[in-house]
Parts: C-alpha cells; sequence; structure tokens
C-alpha cells in the first residue's frame, strides 16, 4: 500500500495487556550480563528470586506492541527501518511480577527528504493493571529510510544532547556474552537478525548482531553500577541515540560524564573501538 503519513501519525493501537513473572524479569536481567559474577551480590538480586528486583531499563520490553511497522498497511519499507533513538523515563519502581498494560501512540512524523527518509517519533506508557499507576514513560525514535519526500512537515527536531568537552569521569567495561543476544530475544524480540546467520548476512553483517535495546540495557548496567550503588530506584530518565550495531561477545565500554543528577554518557565496543551508542543524558535520583 502507498505510503500516507498521516495515516501512520493516527495509527490506533490497542491498548496491550502484558502479564509478567519472576522468571521473565531473571531472563531479562540474564540478557544483559547480570550475573557474570555469581559472587556479586549487588547484581544477583536482579537475577535471583530472594529478594528480587526489575530493573528500570526492562520497561522497554513491556507492553510492547512489536514490530507493528511490517503490517502492509502502514505503507512503510519496513526493510529500510532503523531504531534511532531511545528513552525511559521511570515514574516509580517497576513490580518484579505483575501485570501491565501498554499504551502506545504516534506523536509526529518529519518528512526529511528523499534521500533521507522520514523520523517517526513515538510513546508508550507502561501502567500497572491493578492499580493504574503509570509506571514508566518509553520515547522512541524510528528512522524509515525508505518513506521520505513526500511533502509531508519538516519542523526543527530536537538537537542532540551535548557531551562535556573532558575526559570522561568513570569508564565502564561489561563485556557481553556471545549467546547475549539469543537470551536477550526470549524478551520479546524475535527479529532472526539476532539469530539466524543468513539473514544477518542478507542485512550486509557478518554475522547476527546483539538487539539496540539490549546495548541500551547495558549502558544502564554501567549507570547503575557507577552511580547509582546498583540501586534500581536511583535510575529516574536514560536517553540515547543509536550510532551503531553490536556483536555479541564484544566488550561495550560506557564513558560517563558525571553532573550533578545529571549523567552524561557515550559507549563504545571493543576491541573495534566503535562509538555504539551516543549523546545519552541519564536523570539520577
Amino acid at each position: 500500500m502507498p505510503f500516507d503519513y498521516q495515516k501512520l501519525l493516527a495509527w490506533r493501537f490497542d491498548d496491550l495487556e502484558h502479564a509478567y513473572a519472576a522468571r521473565d524479569t531473571i531472563l531479562y536481567a540474564l540478557g544483559l550480563g547480570y550475573g557474570s559474577d555469581p559472587t556479586d551480590e549487588s547484581e544477583l538480586r536482579f537475577v535471583y528470586e530472594e529478594k528480587l528486583a526489575a530493573l528500570p531499563m526492562m520497561a522497554v520490553v513491556l507492553g510492547y506492541p512489536g514490530f507493528w511497522l511490517r503490517d502492509a498497511r502502514t505503507g512503510v519499507d519496513w526493510k529500510k527501518v532503523l531504531h534511532g533513538e531511545q528513552g525511559v523515563i521511570v515514574h516509580r519502581p517497576l513490580p518484579a511480577a505483575g501485570t501491565v498494560i501498554g499504551k502506545s501512540r504516534v506523536t509526529g512524523i518529519v518528512d526529511k527528504g528523499a534521500d533521507k527518509g522520514s523520523l517517526m517519533f513515538s510513546e508508550r506508557d507502561v501502567v500497572e493493571k491493578k492499580s493504574g499507576a503509570l509506571l514508566a514513560t518509553l520515547k522512541s525514535t524510528t528512522v524509515m529510510r525508505g518513506n521520505g519526500g513526500y511533502g509531508g512537515p519538516n519542523p526543527p527536531t530536537p538537537e542532540p544532547h551535548p557531551l562535556l568537552a573532558r575526559a570522561p569521569d568513570v569508564v565502564l567495561d561489561l563485556k557481553t556474552l556471545p549467546q547475549a543476544a539469543l537470551i536477550y530475544r526470549l524478551s520479546g524480540d524475535y527479529n532472526p537478525l539476532h539469530a539466524d546467520p543468513a539473514v544477518a548476512k542478507a542485512a550486509g553483517f557478518e554475522r547476527p548482531i546483539l538487539h539496540g535495546l539490549c546495548t541500551f540495557g547495558v549502558a544502564g548496567r554501567a549507570i547503575l553500577r557507577a552511580c547509582c550503588d546498583n540501586d534500581p530506584a536511583g535510575l529516574k530518565e536514560m536517553h540515547l541515540r543509536f550510532s551503531s550495531p553490536v556483536y555479541p561477545g564484544e566488550t561495550i565500554s560506557t564513558e560517563l560524564w558525571r553532573d550533578g543528577k545529571t549523567i552524561s554518557f557515550r559507549a563504545r565496543v571493543q576491541p573495534r573501538n566503535v562509538v555504539v551508542l551516543n549523546n545519552g543524558r541519564a536523570v539520577v535520583r
């Protein structure tokens, strides 16, 4: 079907009910590499059912509507879609198990031209079903490279968060598991790009790549560890840009700059020394 940005802007999402258990909470944390040191009690609380705590980054997999842009009715060339930016605002600590409602919406579309495609801005509220409490708000920017130059609006977009012009205060290296993508996909993103070597090669990668939201979670793990004493209630907001993919098994080096309650950050992979996350901003309590 032809692309109609107004149709996409008005796309209606059904509320999505999502029940999850302690097992799901543990599986999410294992996908980020928690438990790599079984003697680290500050991280054990995220992968062991005794006094289990949910990570604030887990909000990204709750109430997720799936890869809905693959629906032919959107008119989107889904094979040319990229995840450009992701943010999470945590309003209150996530329960370790429960039932939530995902409420998704498209908030804006920007036509950057035929050569650049379009930007789609979307949000999702994660609401606790039992209490009606708003737990988290997710903000996402999607780059639709195959859908641009149709004469849609092109208003100014927010400038990326600037990083401080000095050496980072902390650099934290976290090695990902070779099977990290195979674990993380069990939290809900079953895109074969992250599991099937043939699909990855067809997309131009030497082997399956790590989910962008897994890399997001690893950066969150670094922030919690370096700036919040691994207290999940310590992270209030986290926003970043995706700049390059990660291969499972690589080490993610997160560079952190402290400025009061604001943490600026970016992440590189080693040994390639490639920036994979950029213009990051976190707010700690």
